[in-house]
């Protein structure tokens, strides 16, 4: 019985808290992509669109994040190195509405920027609480707090870019944090997948 309760069951005891803590956060982020998927269309936001993206790719993240909990270091490397390409692909399809916007220029609707990238925000807020303890665990949830980090900067941005559409009645505001957002993506993806490379 004492050995059990030496590694074996406190290695069960952390990965039990690690699927219960991924399964909220899951959950969350996959509700708050509708969302803000269906805000950033009525608002014609490309900002809000990158954030319900980020959230989307947070749900995939964190459903291949609960599929290796009990897994080898290998493993956790691997789904790693996927998250971070998925984070890239992410990066890659808002360059294409960025492009798109550029070609069809539009003023977003600004009052739905705010009021859902302050929604956006409280839900990523819970998430980054629930994912604290966790986040130098392993790769595994190392990856995911980078992710959920992530989101807290967007948020923001998206708030500022409601701000200054409102300020300036120009839709280049979208547009430009659209861009910085894609940045940290692509920085985010490459960090990630550095990571898991190295591991591997």
């Amino acid at each position: 019985m004492s050995g059990c309760c030496d590694q074996g069951c406190t290695l069960e005891h952390l990965r039990k808290r690690q699927r219960g803590t991924l399964r909220a956060v899951l959950a969350i982020n996959a509700v708050m992509f509708l969302v803000i998927a269906a805000a950033a269309m009525a608002s014609r936001s490309t900002a809000l669109l990158v954030d319900s993206l980020d959230n989307l790719g947070d749900a995939l993240t964190y459903g291949l994040s609960l599929y290796v909990v009990t897994r080898s270091h290998t493993a956790k490397a691997r789904v790693a190195l996927f998250k971070g390409l998925l984070i890239l692909l992410a990066a890659l399809a808002v360059m294409g509405q960025i492009l798109y916007r550029l070609l069809v220029p539009t003023v977003p609707i600004f009052e739905l920027m705010g009021l859902f990238s302050i929604l956006g925000l409280a839900a990523n807020l819970i998430c980054l609480s629930l994912l604290w303890r966790h986040r130098q665990e392993d790769i595994n949830m190392s990856s995911v707090w980078e992710c959920s980090r992530n989101d807290i900067a967007s948020n923001l941005s998206v708030f500022a870019a409601a701000g200054a559409v409102w300020a300036t009645g120009s839709g280049w505001p979208d547009i430009v944090v659209a861009l910085g957002l894609c940045a940290l993506l692509l920085r985010s993806a490459l960090r990630v997948i550095s990571a898991a490379w190295k591991a591997l």
